[in-house]
């Protein structure tokens, strides 16, 4: 299934902040990540972040889309339990 996160890089915490409507990408995940937005640090950050905060094993979670955007799409395995706390 796909997941759309809005990734805030540069926190001072990694975190699930919870869900949120966005007008150019619907609901969407909002997740503060501590890595920088260099040479794909946050990327590798969040991918591992979202695997450990989900229960998976990194190899499956993948992104999709939005190397460079805020808006990042991943792919996880179908039935994955999400986190439910709403922005």
């Amino acid at each position: 299934m796909k997941l759309i996160v809005r990734a805030v890089p540069n926190a001072s915490r990694s975190e699930i902040c919870g869900w949120e409507e966005d007008p150019r990408a619907g609901r969407v995940l909002r997740v503060k990540i501590a890595a920088p937005p260099v040479e794909g640090k946050a990327n590798a950050a969040l991918r591992e972040f979202l695997a450990k905060s989900l229960g998976l094993p990194k190899s499956k979670v993948e992104l999709e889309k939005g190397d460079t955007s805020r808006f990042k799409t991943f792919i996880v395995p179908d039935g994955t339990a999400l986190p439910s706390k709403d922005a």
